[in-house]
């Protein structure tokens, strides 16, 4: 079975080596791919959220290959990303993101002191927007001064490294309030976790919990589900706080009920028969989330889960030249926000690559 994959991962790497001149050329960060050709973000320009994904794509390769084309290519997107900081007012939680899979790659692989002085730059920024009352602001609307969400946990990887890189603890103990709330607050009796929990700014209270990008208030977002299940397992080897290891698993447990007997994964655990959604980006993170915590845990059948996520994911990989990218099926959200359904999308294939890069032996650990 590594064979097979070791097979996949070096046809990725002739695509994407092909394809990352399409966008060296047009000087964008590829968001998706559609009809041949690369789509920039849909929003916010590159400080869109998913802007680190391409250069960790890029390292990923890197890490593979050796073949410094892909060290060019993430270092062109870096120097974009950076210019973000700059800008600032679009930038938000998602900065772990944008910039741990970014800088803190280079860093991590080459050494580069700038990139190092430039991921603590984003460590920062995600500090400041830690409310004292317990959580890290998700978004930047007036309205939105008491919204956390799901998704923060993978951003949290980068406080813990900024503690470790610095020596200083505020960047983890400011993580581990935030999980400590999240566990709190968004994880269900049922394993499954909430998208969007409002908390009261002032005093940390919950005051509601909002609709996302799943199907309905207190439906099940896959992805959402994905995001707690890796970014649990990451604050457990960050921290080995037990209560993290158990949240990982619980949410892990429910994931593996839901996977379909194909391998892919439903938008939303809990949506109607039809129409039929897939999102098979939330079962790329999943399939990391499950094989690091088999390693943890030396449990076999989050393993098996694993492989029949990535064995699912690569019935809808696209090799052909219709296609700049290489996962398709790939569902932003389940009701459509133009950001893309059913379609390639980067951050896909990011989390499709590094799953191959852990069952193959070659991944560099860019989140720790």
């Amino acid at each position: 079975m590594p064979a097979q994959y070791e097979t996949v991962l070096r046809q990725a790497a002739d695509k994407f080596k092909r394809t990352a001149e399409v966008a060296r050329r047009d000087n964008i960060i590829p968001y998706k791919s559609e009809n041949g050709k690369w789509v920039t973000s849909p929003f916010d320009g590159n400080s869109w959220w998913t802007g680190g994904f391409w250069p960790g794509l890029m390292w990923q390769f890197h890490a593979l290959t050796g073949d410094d084309a892909f060290l060019e290519e993430a270092r062109r997107v870096e120097a974009l990303l950076c210019d973000e900081f700059r800008t600032y007012k679009y930038l938000n939680h998602d900065v772990g993101f944008m910039y741990l899979l970014s800088c803190g790659a280079d860093y991590k692989l080459t050494g580069n002191e700038q990139a190092r002085e430039d991921t603590l730059h984003a460590a920062s920024l995600l500090m400041g927007r830690f409310n004292p009352v317990g959580f890290i602001r998700a978004w930047n609307h007036p309205d939105h001064r008491g919204y956390a969400i799901i998704d923060c946990m993978m951003n949290l990887a980068l406080l813990f490294w900024a503690s470790r890189e610095t020596g200083d603890p505020r960047f983890e103990k400011v993580a581990r309030i935030h999980a400590d709330t999240t566990l709190r607050e968004f994880l269900r009796p049922d394993g499954s976790v909430s998208h969007i929990i409002e908390l009261d700014p002032d005093t940390g209270a919950r005051v509601a919990e909002h609709p996302g990008q799943g199907y309905a208030l207190g439906s099940s977002w896959s992805r959402g589900q994905a995001w707690g299940l890796y970014g649990f397992t990451l604050a457990w080897m960050n921290s080995e706080a037990p209560a993290y290891l158990g949240a990982a698993r619980r949410i892990a447990d429910y994931f593996i009920q839901n996977i379909r007997p194909d391998g892919l994964t439903d938008c939303d655990f809990r949506q109607p028969p039809e129409p039929k959604r897939i999102d098979n980006i939330a079962g790329a993170v999943a399939a990391c989330g499950l094989i690091e915590l088999a390693r943890q845990t030396g449990t076999s059948a989050y393993e098996q889960a694993a492989y029949k996520l990535v064995d699912g994911l690569l019935t809808c990989c696209d090799f052909t030249d219709n296609c700049c990218g290489l996962l398709t099926r790939c569902t932003a959200s389940y009701h459509d926000d133009g950001a893309g359904r059913e379609t390639n999308i980067t951050y896909g294939d990011y989390f499709l690559v590094e799953a191959l890069m852990k069952l193959t032996g070659g991944d560099p650990m860019l989140w720790m």
